[in-house]
């Protein structure tokens, strides 16, 4: 089953402590930028993580991708797009679009995948509930 289509729209700066020597960001900056996406978008669709956790369930990470394409420097403003990629009753998909917004517009700076296992608080696999599912799907 595909997602939604539905996505969500985080705004960041590149902070000064994301960056090297050279006001570069450092690459493991964008997962952490990808967590706050899925964070923005699992809220815009009444399903906040802390929710989740409370019913007995997590979403625990088994893949991430990240393909760079340009690099993003210190003090930029990002914009990035996160959506449901796909959605079956034990796993997720999240993809992701990071683009740096300025006055000349929007240029694609990385895009990403990150996959997802549900499981109860024992960590083991766990079907989700047909209302989470509704809702992501």
């Amino acid at each position: 089953m595909t997602g939604t289509g539905k996505t969500s729209q985080t705004r960041l700066r590149v902070r000064y402590a994301e960056t090297d020597a050279m006001g570069v960001a450092h690459h493991a900056g964008y997962p952490v930028w990808f967590e706050v996406g899925r964070t923005d978008l699992m809220h815009a669709l009444g399903l906040p993580y802390r929710d989740l956790e409370a019913r007995g369930y997590y979403l625990m990470l088994s893949d991430l991708q990240v393909r760079y394409r340009r690099a993003a420097r210190y003090d930029d403003l990002l914009e990035l797009t996160t959506r449901v990629s796909e959605v079956r009753s034990r796993t997720l998909k999240f993809a992701y679009e990071l683009h740096r917004i300025d006055p000349e517009g929007r240029e694609l700076l990385a895009t990403g995948e990150t996959h997802h296992i549900a499981t109860d608080h024992s960590y083991r696999p766990a079907r989700l509930p047909e209302d989470v599912l509704a809702a992501l799907a």
